[in-house]
């Protein structure tokens, strides 16, 4: 039977530029490959720098993830430079970082994910009487009422009746694989909209405590946020406040909005419970400390390694396993290309040698891709909310437990559902519910180490150049919405003499390594992979976006001819 061979360039709804190639038989996915189609140089732009200026440079990789590559660059040079921050800077980390979760995992579900599962233009033949009653039934949610959801089906029909359908242009609207009906896929537009405001005000957290949004401030020894309850130009009673009113409005659209419209949503698509699992290991570096960062018992998402989907067994985690492969990448090392090298030995060597041409086919290609592949211990790992997940699970993490159970009994699958596109989507969720509830916790810790008159949030102590080694290495850990990050920095009189970054995209779609393994988005559409309909690839965004690919993060130099490619092509 002949291969009909795909390709969707770029992957839409997404952070950055990715390609994806499939060869399809049968309506099943053979075989596929994960492209990142820009290079990535930021860790040239470091060299020679001031470390204590790095976090300002990496984090602007990427536009989403606003904070955690400025955590890690401070974790990094903190840990090179044997610096301790104080509790409240280290809480108020947690309190942005933890946010920026909570923001960016209901945008994800919404508004990059949600329309592979919603049918919009499906949403016209509603009955709002009957979404309230849907919506009445499954949540406490203010806005249920018939009412509201007549006025959202006429701001569709509106751009539908104009021959324009905004911001819901370009959709596989129609397709057979939709399966919600149509008052449901009216309760999740609703929503989709009704998301837009509240991100904007929830993400303030981060202008009252880092001064601007995105890229919020942040400074290695601590955070430059001074805390004065009688002074109006610091953290005062008023601003913890807003904060405290932020979190409480984080956690009710989490509780009764998100948390609700997926379980609701998943109800539908249970079929997905068996496809897209992939490589079927996970990796978590752990996250959240919550006394100091090298106490790794006080993470509140523990750290640790899945193998072979063995939930009975993690295994600690060491980030010395770590080692970046580029047989299939276009770069070179010294040694040659089918070594791996530890990040802290990391080389950044671009050697282009892809087509000219956006249509020729990359599988066809030797090397295919700007990201590396990363391995653990040799083998490709999976990071992100299910790896997360997972590990907690099987850590013991109670809350993670009886949310997973939660999940599990109201869908009635088994624990084989986690391994999936699914179970990937439902951890996404898991994880909001907890970081909501979290962030309370840490919110009172704050206040009560106030109340006490502990208001430091900087260590200067080791400031000034002049009481640093010669020479110091760091390794900057951090889990982020996306997975796994690793900051690794090499300072040389002053200045950083090498930086690397393994990102958590890169372990994700990285390509084939030295030994010929695929990378989890690979192995992911090979694993019992659905395309009904080549022309119109919707299952492959659904197993694709289910990881929320961030290729900013992976490649993050764009291609200065500014030629886009926005169409699939089917031969």
């Amino acid at each position: 039977m002949a291969k009909t061979k795909v390709v969707v360039d770029p992957i839409t709804r997404i952070e950055g530029h990715l390609r994806i190639e499939v060869q399809s038989e049968n309506g099943r996915i053979a075989d596929a490959w994960a492209t990142s189609t820009q290079f990535r140089g930021i860790e040239l732009v470091m060299q020679g720098r001031d470390p204590r200026d790095a976090w300002a440079f990496t984090q602007r990789i990427c536009g989403v993830c606003t904070v955690v590559h400025a955590v890690a660059s401070c974790r990094a040079v903190e840990d090179a430079l044997d610096i301790k921050i104080p509790a409240n800077a280290n809480t108020i980390r947690n309190l942005i970082h933890g946010m920026q979760f909570v923001q960016d995992h209901v945008i994800h579900f919404y508004h990059l994910h949600a329309l592979d599962w919603v049918d919009v233009v499906s949403a016209l033949k509603a009955d709002p009487a009957g979404t309230a009653r849907i919506a009445r039934q499954i949540s406490p949610w203010p806005n249920n009422s018939e009412t509201h959801f007549r006025a959202v089906q006429d701001r569709v029909k509106t751009f539908v009746s104009s021959g324009q359908l905004g911001i819901f242009t370009n959709g596989y609207w129609g397709h057979a694989a939709y399966k919600l009906p149509p008052e449901v896929n009216l309760l999740a537009v609703a929503h989709y909209l009704e998301a837009l405001d509240w991100q904007r005000d929830v993400i303030r957290l981060h202008t009252i405590f880092g001064g601007k949004n995105p890229h919020p401030n942040f400074l290695v020894g601590g955070m430059a946020s001074a805390i004065n309850l009688d002074e109006t130009a610091t953290i005062n009673a008023v601003r913890l406040s807003e904060i405290h009113g932020m979190i409480r409005r984080a956690r009710d659209f989490v509780e009764q909005v998100y948390w609700p419209d997926l379980l609701a949503i998943a109800g539908y698509y249970k079929d997905w419970a068996s496809v897209g699992g992939g490589v079927g290991n996970y990796l978590a570096v752990g996250e959240f400390p919550e006394t100091d960062v090298r106490d790794l018992n006080s993470l509140y998402l523990p750290r640790g390694i899945i193998l072979a989907k063995n939930l009975s067994k993690v295994l600690p985690y060491d980030d010395k396993m770590v080692q970046e492969y580029i047989t299939h990448s276009w770069y070179e090392y010294e040694g040659g290309d089918a070594v791996g090298l530890h990040p802290s030995e990391g080389e950044t060597k671009a050697r282009y040698t892809g087509p000219k041409t956006p249509w020729t086919y990359l599988q066809d290609q030797d090397r295919y891709s700007w990201m590396k592949a990363p391995r653990y211990d040799g083998r490709p790992m999976e990071v992100g909310p299910l790896a997360r997940m997972l590990v907690a699970y099987g850590s013991g993490h109670e809350e993670a437990r009886e949310l997973v159970k939660e999940v599990l009994d109201r869908l009635q699958v088994g624990p084989a559902a986690l391994f999936s596109t699914l179970g990937r989507t439902g951890a996404r969720g898991i994880e909001t519910v907890l970081l909501a509830r979290r962030l309370e916790h840490w919110y009172d810790s704050l206040v009560a180490r106030i109340k006490g008159g502990d208001v430091q949030t900087f260590n200067q102590a080791k400031w000034e150049p002049s009481k640093w080694p010669k020479t110091a290495r760091g390794y900057g850990y951090l889990d982020a919405p996306r997975g796994a990050l690793g900051h690794w920095v090499e300072i040389t009189d002053g200045k950083i003499s090498r930086y690397q970054c393994v990102v958590p995209s890169t372990w994700n779609c990285s390509p084939r390594d030295a030994k010929g393994q695929r990378g989890p988005y690979e192995a992911a559409l090979m694993d019992n992979h659905p395309l009904q309909n080549p022309e119109q690839p919707l299952e492959i965004l659904r197993t694709i976006h289910s990881f929320d690919p961030c290729m900013a993060c992976g490649v993050h130099v764009l291609d200065a001819t500014g030629n886009p490619v926005t169409e699939v092509r089917v031969q």
